[in-house]
């Protein structure tokens, strides 16, 4: 029965991670209710996966990061990416900037590293004349296999560390497996120079309201004479609380940003963003008159105000899962919000109650100086333009010793990991790096609840027998064809997972498994542990990882694009995963 039960449960747990509608972090905490109500885990075995010293890592690197980023060290990064890129032949460009973008990786998280990039990325194609969707999918790409190379290049390789040293196996080293991993990473960047390139999409730049299909649902209203609108201030009235937005007035051929504190007067000219049926059902009863329904961009591009695209690139953000109402972003911001852009679709009906997402594109309409405040937010990047952070050199170079530093100590075990990163991090925060408030905000929660929760329900099926009973189930049915094909499995088995479930979760559900199958099989558990971590981090069909969908959006890709890209490249890296493992780790 608990076998049963602790099966079901993984069959809950994917069907919800694929769903998406409850939180990642909140699925598993219900997974370790569950487990300790029923008895299956006690309170101590649930939890203990928090108290591990890889959480420590995770969250001592998270905190590192985020110094490094608000002493403008990531930024200059990207600028100097930008000004050698300039100096590149276009040729080139796309495999010189999978290099930047990977050896960084392999030292910072992908998602963090992909955001950090987008937006220069983005202002440097344009610079060069290239299309953007011919360089941010490689940034992707490059930012995931980067994280191959290294203990700390991604969050799954720090998880299963973490778990070998639960149950009493030796921690992986920081660069145990950074040959196959560059192998991994070189693979990559020529496969996509001389394959995926040529089947990546080619958009050419077009205009904000023809690139979001809008220009239909732009309108001018007149304000007449006696209308019941004069005097009411412009957001109190029945165009601003319907599904209407209005996005400029003009008056006496001088444009106004609309304000809550703009008051409508006689011949006003409104320029309003909706469908024209809701225009006509209040016509008459607000006195208006429809001037125009199809309008051009310089309608909505003056002096006093302009049209950008911002990217969600946090998904710690209040923002996500809010609505734009409830997230208060017109007021919060200063900026209108035009359209959204979500895989691959634009989404402008009902724009007011569109639950935001990590990835989602805005097209915003705002003054300068709200412009300038937004590219100040780590929770929102404005696309097509790079504005670095200014670089505190002092306190940038001190965060980027200690990194360093860390790495080293830890990697010649002079001081255990967790402690070489923690000190790293609360050196930063003591000197000002990085505020105490701004720490803990930069860590990823989310992510340490899953890590922690996925590691204690391995433990769960290591408990019950459930990863016995797998294994067994396994070996009976793929030993005849070998050592190779049942490794083989295990490896498909986890790029399946990964594309419902994030990477970490994945790679810890199907460990418990694996080791005990090469137990069975009296094999090397090591090298089936680091083939599941390896292709948890390969998996590139579809655009569910965070870094893919960062880009997504920016990139304006479909999601064929995605696949008739990243399968090729998937099942070659495969390939690589599963000739190469046995030769570092003998079976």
């Amino acid at each position: 029965m608990q076998i049963a039960l602790v099966l079901g449960l993984l069959v809950v747990a994917i069907a919800l991670f694929a769903w998406e509608k409850i939180s990642v972090d909140i699925v598993t905490l219900m997974l370790l209710v569950v487990l300790v109500s029923s008895g299956v885990l006690t309170p101590a075995e649930a939890f203990a996966g928090f108290s591990s010293d890889f959480i420590i890592i995770l969250a001592s690197i998270f905190v590192v990061s985020g110094a490094m980023q608000e002493t403008g060290v990531l930024d200059r990064l990207g600028e100097i990416l930008v000004r050698l890129a300039s100096k590149t032949r276009s040729k080139v460009l796309m495999a010189f900037v999978m290099f930047i973008v990977g050896v960084v990786s392999a030292f910072m998280n992908n998602t963090t590293v992909t955001a950090l990039f987008v937006g220069p990325v983005i202002g440097m194609a344009k610079k060069l004349k290239v299309s953007p969707s011919q360089l941010l999918m490689p940034v992707a790409f490059a930012s995931i296999l980067g994280g191959t190379c290294t203990l700390i290049g991604t969050s799954t390789n720090v998880a299963v560390s973490g778990y070998l040293a639960k149950i009493g196996m030796p921690p992986l080293g920081m660069f145990e497996f950074t040959g196959i991993g560059l192998v991994l990473f070189v693979v990559g960047i020529l496969y996509m120079y001389f394959v995926g390139g040529r089947l990546l999409p080619n958009h050419p730049e077009a205009s904000f309201t023809a690139g979001y299909a809008i220009r239909e649902y732009l309108s001018e209203v007149l304000v007449v004479k006696n209308s019941p609108l004069i005097g009411k201030k412009i957001f109190e009235t029945n165009l601003g609380k319907m599904d209407l937005r209005i996005l400029q007035l003009i008056r006496d051929d001088h444009p106004f940003f609309p304000h809550p504190y703009l008051v409508i007067e006689a011949g006003d000219l409104l320029l309003v963003e909706g469908k024209i049926e809701e225009l006509l059902k209040i016509r008459e009863k607000n006195g208006i008159e429809i001037r125009a329904d199809s309008l051009s961009e310089k309608n909505l591009q003056t002096a006093n105000s302009q049209l950008a695209e911002v990217l969600i690139t946090n998904a710690e953000s209040d923002l996500v899962g809010n609505t734009i109402i409830s997230a208060n972003f017109r007021k919060r911001f200063g900026l209108v919000v035009l359209a959204v852009y979500r895989s691959g679709q634009t989404l402008r009906d009902k724009i007011s109650h569109i639950e935001l997402r990590i990835g989602d594109l805005l097209l915003v309409q705002g003054t300068p100086e709200r412009l300038k405040y937004i590219r100040e937010s780590h929770d929102l990047a404005v696309l097509g333009e790079f504005n670095p952070v200014r670089f505190r050199h002092k306190r940038g170079l001190l965060t980027i010793g200690l990194f360093i530093l860390a790495v080293i100590v830890g990697s010649l075990d002079w001081l255990p990991l967790s402690i070489c990163f923690l000190s790293a991090a609360i050196i930063t925060v003591l000197t000002k790096s990085l505020s105490v408030e701004k720490a803990y905000t930069v860590i990823d929660w989310r992510l340490l609840i899953l890590i922690g929760g996925m590691s204690a329900f391995g433990t769960a099926m290591e408990k019950t027998g459930a990863a016995d009973f797998l294994a067994n189930q396994i070996v009976h049915l793929l030993q005849p064809l070998g050592i190779i094909a049942i490794l083989t499995g295990f490896v498909v088995l986890t790029v399946f997972l990964t594309q419902p479930m994030s990477n970490a979760a994945a790679a810890l559900v199907v460990i418990p498994i694996a080791l005990k199958t090469a137990e069975a099989l009296h094999t090397n558990p090591r090298a089936f542990a680091i083939a599941v971590m390896l292709s948890a981090s390969v998996s590139l069909i579809t655009p569910f990882e965070p870094s893919c969908i960062l880009v997504y959006g920016p990139g304006k890709y479909k999601f064929w694009d995605f696949f008739k890209t990243g399968s090729i490249l998937t099942l070659i890296l495969v390939s690589i995963i599963i000739l190469m493992v046995p030769v570092f780790w003998p079976l």
